[in-house]
């Protein structure tokens, strides 16, 4: 999964590192067919277009970007590097959906399953990653939605680390982008990952 980070849409020029984006007269956002969308300006925050962007909406995969950002804040405290060996469980192994198939008992490290995870989206390499941060996806999932509340992520919850389960797992487009710029400028080093 990449992030999006840079983005070209109709009525919004470009800018450079000087120059703030400037949004043009006849942007109108009544023709985006997406149910909610946002676009924020990274390095202030400024929200420059927004739909819906509070509305409660299944996120699926994105919910990724809150366990790498779990996944980072871990390695920084250092309960994990890159270099820490993690043992894939039978657990992490049982998931479907998008994986890169690891096999229970195999050994990967951290970095290996980070970039399993930012680019292939792997949800057994997610598990494994979240076991390794805190013992268990059940604690794990604890922890994303205590930093969700710490963001003052009010139209989020959390109930797997994947984005497998539907009903009651949910974000907002604000919220997303709300943990996706908190990920890029605390720990830039993820571009590594979401950029290959």
């Amino acid at each position: 999964m990449a992030l999006p980070v840079y983005g070209r849409i109709e009525g919004v020029v470009e800018y450079d590192s000087v120059e703030v984006m400037k949004i043009q007269s006849n942007t109108s956002l009544t023709d985006l067919k997406a149910k909610a969308a946002i676009l924020v300006e990274c390095s202030t925050g400024t929200v420059l277009l927004e739909k819906n962007s509070h509305e409660r909406l299944p996120i699926a995969s994105i919910t990724k970007i809150m366990s790498m950002l779990l996944i980072m804040e871990a390695i920084d405290a250092g309960i994990i590097s890159y270099d820490t060996k993690v043992t894939v469980s039978e657990y992490s192994w049982s998931f479907g959906g998008s994986q890169v198939w690891l096999e229970p008992g195999e050994v990967f490290t951290v970095d290996e399953l980070l970039k399993a995870v930012a680019i292939h989206s792997a949800n057994d390499a997610t598990v494994a990653l979240a076991e390794a941060v805190a013992g268990s996806e059940e604690t794990f999932v604890a922890m994303m939605n205590q930093k969700a509340r710490e963001l003052g992520m009010k139209d989020t919850n959390f109930l797997d680390c994947t984005g497998l389960t539907d009903t009651g797992h949910f974000s907002s487009a604000y919220d997303i982008a709300v943990m996706s710029r908190e990920l890029l400028l605390k720990h830039p080093e993820i571009t590594k990952y979401t950029s290959t």
